[in-house]
């Protein structure tokens, strides 16, 4: 099947408009489940009635695995608000709002999150035994509801279109603690934008009554576990510093 040129490519897959559709092609070094695994959190979310493209198929193309979907017409608030920096506590406010929907869902049949940072700290190559250790420590010690998660929540994987906002890519989705999906984001930004990562979290705060030395509880965990994903543009020494500064030697 020609599916043309990619629209976009990822860490993991490549994603492409075929037919009005989303084709999403995976990597062929991914296990065999991860199609399937990706799309079954992709229809949770949707089944708890978010704003989430809906999932047509999975199957194999090629010999490749891929997940077939809803096409959502529109832009992302990340394309938005690089056009217009003056809007940014604007397209923040919409995307908060739509993460504390997220958030107020219960979760249970997901994966739970303690299960996937402590996989992720236990395989990151950059870290000794003694972070691990220390690390997981720190995880088990903390005690949380089971909320939805999305793991990888930012203004790049939120489309508007006709004043109605799509969340995509649920690949790292989890039960878990919303402080840490908090902070999860905050990490994001802050690899790009210290002023646009502040804004965020500010503003989080102030319309839950979190605190920012709540969400700050998870720095260590969340940076350790973002050294197992090997993003090419995240720096290491930048992951270190952090879990150094809060679990001092």
């Amino acid at each position: 099947m020609n599916l043309g040129n990619p629209v976009a490519i990822g860490n993991t897959a490549k994603i492409y408009l075929y037919d009005n559709k989303i084709v999403k092609i995976f990597n062929d070094y991914l296990p065999d489940t991860e199609s399937s695994y990706e799309a079954i959190k992709q229809k949770y979310a949707y089944s708890c009635g978010l704003s989430v493209p809906k999932v047509l198929d999975v199957t194999k193309l090629d010999g490749k695995q891929a997940i077939i979907m809803e096409y959502i017409k529109g832009r992302t608030l990340g394309d938005l608000l690089s056009e217009n920096m003056k809007h940014a506590e604007y397209y923040m406010n919409i995307s908060i709002d739509i993460q504390q929907k997220i958030h107020m869902v219960n979760a249970d049949l997901l994966e739970p999150m303690s299960d996937k940072l402590r996989r992720q700290i236990e395989s990151a190559h950059n870290l000794d035994k003694r972070h691990k250790s220390h690390l997981i420590q720190k995880l088990d010690s903390m005690t949380f509801e089971n909320r939805l998660c999305h793991g990888d929540f930012h203004l790049f994987n939120l489309i508007m279109s006709d004043n109605k906002v799509t969340i995509i890519d649920w690949v790292d989705s989890s039960a878990g603690d919303i402080r840490a999906d908090i902070y999860r984001t905050y990490l994001l930004y802050s690899q790009f934008s210290a002023e646009l990562a502040d804004l965020y979290l500010r503003l989080y705060c102030e319309k839950s009554g979190l605190s920012e030395c709540d969400v700050f509880q998870w720095a260590p965990i969340i940076a350790g576990a973002r050294l197992a994903e090997n993003v090419s543009s995240e720096k290491t020494e930048r992951l270190m510093e952090i879990i150094n500064h809060y679990c001092p030697y």
